[in-house]
């Protein structure tokens, strides 16, 4: 293959990666801005106070970082031995139905205690989504990426993430501009619904992308391969740890801001209005 031909495929699969991620963290943070805003009111009692019912809602949020590496273990293995594209095909699905499913859930109000364990149910498979999409899309990047362009075409992916939370973030802001308690009552519900028509998209363009090639050129020992989760265990388990222990560092105030100050801000003894926080926050 020509340099330019692999070129071609990498910009191809660095496109894919862009737009999956950010579809992924799109659904991911307009749970985490719901959950800040609106989550607490309505799928938990309504005999209880703001603060528990923030907590609560933080609480199913925190469900999805539990299921994280979950998924990364399960559909590492997949892709590693049913094919890269397959997993990552499949954690943008159940990205998408989960999120669609959110959008629909009865409130508390009307079905009582099995608002919150539905709603727990689909933060668990949003969770799984998300660990097996973001390193997935990585390794699709960097496989097709020519050696000396591998940092770069693998960037892609993280970019989904400020793109995906910028998406979630303007949705609501623009949301919150409307009369009454529209996003409280019904409002809320779009962003989740609008992941539909994302998830459509970022499907025909991933199934455009051809299988890494690293993967093509190792099916044929596939099979006589230990599983893939005990060989990273053996061969690597000091980077894991390390990584583990890095990225709450990492991202913990990135999370702060993005998610518990929406909840500050907002409430009334602050007083700032949903529509500055939303629009601070992009």
């Amino acid at each position: 293959m020509t340099e330019e031909a692999q070129i071609k495929k990498a910009r191809k699969a660095g496109l894919a990666a862009f737009v999956g991620t950010t579809i992924e963290w799109y659904d991911f943070y307009i749970y985490a801005t719901a959950a800040a805003l609106v989550f607490g009111n309505i799928f938990f009692s309504e005999d209880t106070d703001r603060l528990t019912g923030i907590a609560a809602a933080f609480a199913t949020y925190a469900v999805g970082f539990l299921a994280r590496p979950i998924g990364g273990i399960i559909f590492g293995h997949v892709g590693d031995r049913i094919g890269r594209r397959t997993a990552l095909v499949i954690t943008l699905t159940m990205m998408g139905i989960a999120t669609f499913l959110i959008g629909l859930l009865p409130t508390y109000a009307q079905i009582g205690v099995w608002a919150p364990v539905l709603l727990v149910t689909l933060r668990f498979i949003q969770g799984l989504a998300v660990g097996g999409e973001w390193g997935g899309a990585v390794l699709m990047a960097v496989e097709h990426a020519p050696e000396s362009k591998k940092t770069f075409y693998g960037a892609f992916a993280q970019l989904g993430n400020p793109a995906g939370a910028l998406l979630a973030t303007g949705f609501f802001s623009i949301l919150s501009t409307l009369e009454g308690d529209a996003l409280q009552e019904w409002a809320w519900r779009l962003p989740f619904l609008a992941s539909a028509v994302l998830i459509i998209v970022g499907l025909i363009i991933r199934l455009k992308v051809e299988e890494s090639p690293v993967f093509e050129a190792e099916v044929p020992d596939a099979a006589n391969q230990q599983l893939p989760l005990k060989y990273a265990i053996v061969t690597n388990w000091k980077p894991i740890l390390l990584g583990i222990g890095a990225l709450p560092v990492a991202v913990g105030g990135y999370y702060l801001v993005t998610t518990f100050i929406t909840a500050y801000a907002t409430d009334p003894s602050i007083g700032l209005s949903e529509t500055v926080v939303l629009n601070g926050d992009c």
